[in-house]
């Protein structure tokens, strides 16, 4: 998510970190290192001066909090900034009591209505409302057939009519078949462009339907164009939120993220992955701690959530952060990960552990990887699950490859693996009980 942008704000703050003076000149560096940061991220040169104007202005002031040292209230002002810099507070979506809740999605053509509709359908089904996909997309050939298959795919109903080229009469068709549902997801047609017509069919959509939100999806690669369509759609469409995709990709999505902020347009929803639960709802706050590498613990328990029980959790992560497991555990911890999505997003998500340079070949175990692991591990004793270091002899090894079908190799993966990981939670800080406590406290019951 922004890593090169987020390797250079973490730079920047260990600058700070370890000065042996912070005086006039460090701030005046640390501003020019957070303008290039944030230029070479595509963010809009105007509002990278406004940004480090303010960042500048409030660190020569000495009005120091009380029980907190200079170089503490420098990082304070860059992340306070940054924050209030992409919305301030969280403005995600209130779901209200009233059925159905209506949720229309807008945007340009091939930016990701109709996989986003998707993904935020599954997101609420995840919460336990009854959520349902209408396609509304006539123009273009394979939108109801894709409707069909993302439904499908996170097992939502779904309504489409791929004979009917008017969208208003498919809404009247389905409206009382929708009217049971909690949740409603509109999908509509995009264009290459802001055109007359597709203004003049969203209105007359929005006027019928009434949704409760309009949500303009938006291609982290659309780069500073965002602030112009973002702007363009809030003033032809009244839209209340974006959702900005394919932020884990390889575009520059700085101008995305700040351009539609700059119009009054919250961001609601950020599209971090291809799969259908690669979907977070936007919270300046954690996203800001990411990117410095201080983490954003409420991301974490919101997977956790998802993912796993409160006791599951709380036994997960003892043993995680004491680093006293075996291979029974370390399996079923990396199963247990896998369903909160890429380690190396979760260790961002942990405060300390995002600054911290982890080896990828730990951070990235693939499924095919994690069932070849289990074989082998059928292959050893109770003694050896129980004490993996008793496996590290060529005797042990050879025995275990030869019963698993594998090769002695990849049995020495395994044990790479198993030492790598009890290093990195070794690494990790805090007391395990305290922090499982208020991890268990913050899990539903």
């Amino acid at each position: 998510m922004l890593e090169k942008f987020s390797d250079s704000l973490k730079k920047t703050l260990k600058k700070i970190a370890g000065a042996s003076l912070v005086d006039e000149r460090l701030v005046d560096e640390l501003v020019k290192d957070i303008q290039r940061a944030l230029l070479s991220s595509d963010v809009n040169v105007k509002h990278v001066f406004e940004l480090s104007k303010g960042i500048k202005k409030k660190a020569l002031e000495k009005d120091i909090p009380k029980g907190m040292n200079y170089r503490d209230y420098l990082i304070k002002i860059v992340y306070d900034e940054l924050v209030k810099f992409l919305g301030g507070e969280r403005k995600g979506i209130k779901i209200s009591k009233k059925k159905p809740f209506k949720i229309m999605m807008v945007g340009l053509f091939a930016n990701g209505k109709t996989t986003n509709a998707a993904k935020i359908a599954k997101y609420y089904m995840k919460r336990g409302y009854k959520v349902a996909l209408i396609g509304l997309d006539v123009h273009r050939p394979a939108a109801m057939d894709q409707i069909k298959q993302m439904a499908e795919k996170i097992n939502a109903p779904f309504f489409i009519d791929k004979q009917e080229k008017d969208p208003l009469k498919i809404w009247n068709r389905y409206e009382k078949d929708l009217a049971g549902f909690d949740i409603v997801i509109i999908d509509t047609a995009g264009r290459d462009a802001l055109s007359e017509d597709l203004v003049k069919e969203i209105e007359n959509l929005n006027k019928k339907i009434k949704p409760d939100e309009k949500l303009l999806v938006m291609s982290a690669d659309i780069g500073q164009a965002a602030e112009k369509q973002a702007d363009q759609f809030n003033k032809s469409c009244d839209i209340t939120g974006v959702v900005v995709t394919k932020l884990d990709g390889t575009a520059r999505g700085g101008g995305a993220l700040t351009g539609t902020v700059v119009t009054g347009a919250p961001i609601k929803f950020i599209g971090v992955g291809e799969g259908v639960d690669d979907l977070e709802e936007f919270n300046p706050e954690g996203f800001v701690g990411r990117l410095l590498g201080m983490g954003d613990i409420e991301a974490l328990l919101e997977k956790a959530k998802e993912s796993m029980s409160a006791e599951q959790a709380e036994d997960l992560g003892k043993k995680f952060l004491k680093g006293d497991f075996n291979f029974l555990d370390m399996y079923e911890q990396m199963q247990a990960m896998k369903k909160m999505g890429p380690l190396s997003k979760i260790m961002d998500m942990i405060p300390g552990m995002g600054q911290m340079k982890l080896p990828k070949d730990v951070l990235n175990v693939q499924e095919g990887k994690l069932k070849k692991w289990k074989v082998i591990m059928q292959s050893m004793t109770k003694e050896e699950l129980e004490d993996p270091d008793k496996v590290f002899s060529r005797t042990r090894i050879e025995r275990i490859a030869k019963g698993s079908g594998c090769t002695a190799g990849d049995v020495r993966e395994l044990l790479k693996h198993y030492r790598q990981s009890k290093k990195i939670m070794k690494m990790m800080k805090g007391d395990p009980e305290k922090i499982m406590k208020k991890f268990q406290k913050r899990m539903p019951k």
